[in-house]
């Protein structure tokens, strides 16, 4: 079976260890944050193109409200960094890494739900409702199975022992 060092094979204190999980949470915010405001961006351009007045009330309201979870996705994904700054050197880190796990987590839903919305208001402007709405439910589906089962199932088989298999030496083509 296969086991995850302890933080005493690691030989780091509490403190370097928060101090790697926050360092780690950046990382991933960097990647997520960064997708969400060009979601964002895309989003708010949206209301100024020429096309824009001829939505109808499904689509328009698809909009504010895909507009709407990007703006909380990007508050959910900056919100760790403000909390860093607004607790720095007052011995919190520890719990300024479990609450911003905990944000990046919701920010990650949100996330998915926006682009769901955004997915089904393109579609359904370009194709139709129909197709917009199977599309919306493939991305859907598509970020669930990939943000949620994939974790999951790797995380079973680490905890079962039939983690990744062992890298094949390099060969030539």
């Amino acid at each position: 079976m296969a086991e995850r060092p302890s933080p005493e094979e690691r030989n780091e204190t509490p403190l370097e260890r928060a101090d790697r999980n926050f360092g780690e949470l950046l990382q991933e915010l960097r990647v997520t944050q960064t997708g969400v405001q060009i979601l964002f961006a895309f989003l708010l351009t949206l209301a100024f193109t020429p096309r824009f007045p001829s939505l109808d009330t499904v689509q328009r309201a698809t909009y504010v409200t895909t507009l709407l979870l990007a703006v909380v996705a990007a508050a959910l994904f900056t919100a760790p960094a403000a909390l860093h700054r607004s607790l720095f050197r007052q011995g919190a880190k520890p719990t300024i890494v479990r609450v911003s796990s905990v944000l990046a987590t919701v920010g990650t839903g949100v996330l998915m739900l926006a682009l769901t919305g955004s997915v089904l208001l393109v579609v359904d402007v370009a194709l139709g409702r129909a197709v917009g709405i199977a599309s919306g439910a493939g991305t859907l589906l598509v970020c669930v199975a990939l943000w949620g089962l994939l974790p999951r199932l790797v995380h079973r088989a680490v905890v079962s022992g039939a983690a990744a298999p062992k890298e094949a030496p390099d060969r030539e083509p």
